[in-house]
């Protein structure tokens, strides 16, 4: 009769994924992108990931000293996937680029984790001169979405959980959780609480609208009910011209009938 070694046996243990692993950065694309199928198509196919990948030996070029290698390094990232990142910006974990085609990063640009950036986005610079310590370009904190052709530009912050509408110009600070649109970008709702799923594209998703189409549509409204009023009262004067006329013409008619 064998010995019952099923106490000795060790329990099964919980698999965890380090949040700065390779890994982590392949489930947080997988995530938020309904497209992917598969962590390796992920690890392969995208050019977001591909972009990082550059980056990193860029910037450890650049931080070295080795600027004409880390620009070097950086130029054939860009060639391989369409998406320009100056050696010099610094970039944090689980930066997913959707799709990336004209994505440039510029030189002093600082982005936290998990952040989410979608074709056509520029984080550009400004004059050096204009701003303090000499940075021109945006710092784009944690969980931040900025949606496609969005031009974030100048030394200016996105604070945590702050979306941008695709297409938005933002050239002043937004304050976090909130979703900006237009241009100038505009806030047009604030999220005291965070959603827990993720909400892609960085469009807001509650039929919110541009407040500047808003103010346009409201005076509309108002033109439109001026309008109508004019018409009444235009109206109204056409009735009691008439109803003058018709007394007057009925006075004569008696007068002469008297006479």
């Amino acid at each position: 009769m064998s010995p019952d070694t099923s106490q000795d046996a060790a329990p099964p243990r919980a698999e965890t994924t380090r949040p700065d692993s390779f890994r982590a950065t392949l489930e947080s694309i997988k995530a938020r992108d309904p497209a992917a199928r598969s962590l390796l198509e992920v690890a392969l196919l995208y050019p977001g990931l591909r972009a990082l990948f550059f980056h990193r030996i860029a910037h450890a070029l650049w931080s070295s000293g080795l600027l004409f290698l880390g620009r070097l390094v950086s130029e054939i990232g860009r060639w391989l996937s369409g998406i320009e990142i100056h050696p010099g910006a610094q970039i944090g974990k689980r930066l997913f680029i959707d799709h990336g085609t004209g994505v440039v990063i510029g030189e002093t640009a600082i982005i936290g984790d998990d952040v989410t950036l979608y074709h056509g986005v520029t984080l550009g610079g400004i004059a050096p001169g204009s701003l303090p310590q000499g940075r021109r370009h945006p710092i784009i904190e944690d969980n931040v979405i900025i949606g496609a052709g969005a031009q974030v530009l100048g030394g200016i912050t996105v604070a945590k959980g702050a979306r941008v509408g695709a297409n938005a110009v933002v050239v002043k600070d937004v304050p976090s959780g909130v979703t900006v649109v237009g241009i100038p970008a505009q806030v047009v709702t604030g999220r005291a609480v965070p959603k827990a799923d993720f909400v892609p594209y960085g469009s807001p998703c509650d039929d919110l609208t541009d407040p500047t189409q808003r103010a346009l549509c409201g005076l509309l409204n108002e033109v439109s009910a001026l309008r109508r009023r004019i018409t009444e009262l235009e109206a109204s004067q056409t009735d009691s011209e008439a109803t003058a006329r018709q007394w007057q013409g009925s006075t004569a008619h008696r007068a002469r009938a008297e006479s």
